[in-house]
């Protein structure tokens, strides 16, 4: 070997070991140490702050809600056209929030939807916002409201307390909807400064009772940090947190714990940096989900005032009244960025938004959901006309070869091979793609997934009649099994095989137009494959029948005027259409004709 290149080598290596020990070593010990401050810093914040949440959730203990409300240091009541419930003076929190215009389930006596419950019950759910200081008795200080104090959307409540130098008024007013706005003064009253440090979090103990916990929606602790949303679901981090927990810093934004219709959110001052936490600072058994912020920590001076505002949004995720208070100041909003994002659009956000404004459009025009739907259908169908237009007639074209295709099964026998390149080379002569005649079915695909994700998680299609259907969000209410209600028991109820016998009116013509549309066309050659064709539509029914009843309504009216337009596209082919022929399977021998 070269000797200068030896000498290189070893050169370059004295280099590297010096750099390592003289630079990158003290480095690399600075950055661990560093590390493990932080890491140390992190710990230390989370145990204070489940040491917070643990009183401000009452330990260990879990009373009824109406036990919860009659107890304690006294209530400030809220009375609202849409809210009803009240204030707890122990820590200023919002834990005790009903919803007026929503009930349980579509019974007139059903109770009404609650979102927010003080935090010593099961489900403990609620939002309190504040400011931190040297001295602070934590979170569950005592305020002072006037006698006969009742918070409305035209007579704002103030809180008052004091803490040594320091003096607070906490002055909260809402809006015709479900937005608090929470000024908090604080005065210094002392001959020293102090430091103060504003907060807000959204608490809820153990996972609610109506989690869904489906895979295409988000439950859980959510918020835009800046201008990054951030989600954890609730199993994520019971099972994970200290992997799965959040803990970003942006300028602006929100924070908030969502169930499936409902969202209860803290909302800073805009041009304020927050620092934010989703995690659960509770155990895997008994989990405590938090969504929390803190802003920069601020001085105040003897003799001066401070004032933090806070929203606190407590109610319905009507995509409207989200989308409102986006609008900036200046347009009558809040300038609360994304904040319809509440709402999991999913990864198909670009089909599900135009999906829900459409139905959402239709829906006000008519005045029911169920003909949106069916509007909503028939534009679908307009717009991929020219493609489906392109399947159908592949399609017939492979229906007028049916002869032709049929000499070349019988000179190929069993032999399979020649078969496949017989029929390849007759389809390249024919300029044919057999794919083709899935076109259709394929293009419907992400339709159907964004009308389904809608139909889902939208606030707006909860509870919509159509026809004999009370909620087109929820399955077909009828089933077969016991005529359709005329018989006097609900075969759903059956174990084990309950689920499976809900087969409803909608399902069933959604199966029927199904198998109608397989008998345009004459089976496959393969008796196998002819028979799975003949029993898809049966397990269809099955399948569908415990999807939204907006969904199967979509698919068999799609599947509807989609024989419309195959069979006009056949006939102007000059293709006849052999209905009874094409009943039968392959594989089973004609009837002899007379003579024969």
């Amino acid at each position: 070997m070269d000797r200068n290149l030896i000498l290189a080598i070893t050169l370059s290596m004295g280099v590297l070991l010096l750099w390592d020990l003289l630079v990158a070593g003290p480095q690399r010990k600075e950055w661990e140490a560093a590390r493990e401050v932080a890491a140390q810093q992190a710990a230390q914040e989370d145990e204070a702050s489940k040491a917070e949440i643990e009183g401000a959730t009452a330990g260990g203990a879990q009373i009824s809600v109406n036990d919860a409300l009659q107890n304690g240091a006294g209530r400030v009541p809220v009375r609202t056209d849409e809210l009803n419930g009240s204030i707890n003076l122990v820590g200023a929190r919002i834990d005790d929030i009903e919803l007026r215009k929503f009930r349980q389930t579509l019974e007139d006596k059903s109770p009404l939807v609650r979102v927010l419950s003080p935090g010593n019950t099961e489900h403990g759910h609620f939002v309190q916002t504040g400011i931190r200081f040297v001295g602070d008795e934590g979170l569950n200080q005592v305020w002072t409201a006037p006698t006969g104090a009742v918070l409305t959307e035209t007579t704002p409540v103030t809180l008052t307390r004091t803490s040594g130098d320091l003096t607070f008024e906490k002055t909260i007013s809402i809006d015709d909807r479900y937005m608090f706005t929470i000024e908090e003064a604080v005065t210094n009253n002392g001959a020293e400064p102090e430091a103060l440090t504003p907060y807000a979090f959204v608490v809820q103990r153990n996972i609610p009772e109506d989690f869904t916990n489906f895979m295409i929606l988000h439950e859980g602790p959510l918020g835009v940090i800046g201008n990054t949303l951030h989600e954890r679901k609730y199993n994520t981090l019971r099972k994970n947190n200290e992997k799965k927990k959040v803990s970003e810093s942006g300028v602006g934004g929100w924070i908030g714990i969502t169930n499936k219709y409902w969202l209860a959110a803290a909302v800073p001052a805009q041009d304020e940096e927050i620092n934010a936490k989703l995690s659960n600072v509770g155990t895997r058994e008994k989990p405590v989900f938090q969504s929390s912020y803190d802003l920069n920590t601020r001085t105040i001076a003897p003799g001066e005032t401070v004032v933090i505002t806070t929203g606190v949004f407590s109610g319905a995720k009507d995509v409207d009244v989200l989308q409102a208070y986006e609008k900036s100041v200046a347009d009558g909003g809040l300038g609360i960025p994304s904040f319809d994002k509440a709402v999991d659009w999913g990864r198909l956000f670009f089909l599900t938004r135009p999906t829900f404004h459409t139905l959402d459009y239709f829906g006000d025009l008519t005045g029911n959901f169920g003909v949106a739907i069916l509007i909503l259908t028939v534009i679908v169908k307009l717009l991929l006309f020219p493609i489906a237009n392109k399947g159908y007639e592949m399609t017939t074209k492979m229906k007028k070869l049916q002869p032709e295709l049929e000499k070349i099964r019988e000179r190929a026998g069993e032999d399979k091979l020649k078969l496949q390149q017989d029929m390849m080379a007759l389809y390249k002569k024919e300029k044919l793609n057999p794919v083709a005649g899935c076109i259709p079915l394929l293009l419907q695909m992400p339709i159907f997934y964004a009308l389904y994700k809608t139909l889902f998680v939208t606030m707006e299609m909860r509870h919509q009649p159509f026809l004999y259907i009370s909620d087109l969000s929820a399955p077909d209410p009828t089933t077969i099994f016991n005529l359709f209600g005329l018989l006097p028991f609900d075969p759903t109820a059956a174990p084990l095989i309950g689920a499976f016998l809900g087969i409803g009116v909608l399902p069933i013509l959604m199966g029927v137009s199904m198998w109608f549309q397989t008998k345009l066309n004459p089976p496959p050659a393969d008796p196998m494959q002819a028979q799975i064709f003949a029993l898809l539509p049966f397990f269809f029914v099955f399948i569908f029948a415990g999807f939204a009843a907006g969904l199967v309504l979509y698919w068999f009216w799609n599947t509807f005027l989609g024989i419309l337009q195959q069979w006009v596209i056949m006939k102007q082919n000059g293709v006849e259409v052999n209905f009874a022929e094409n009943l039968k399977l392959p594989g089973r021998k004609k009837n002899p004709a007379p003579g024969e």
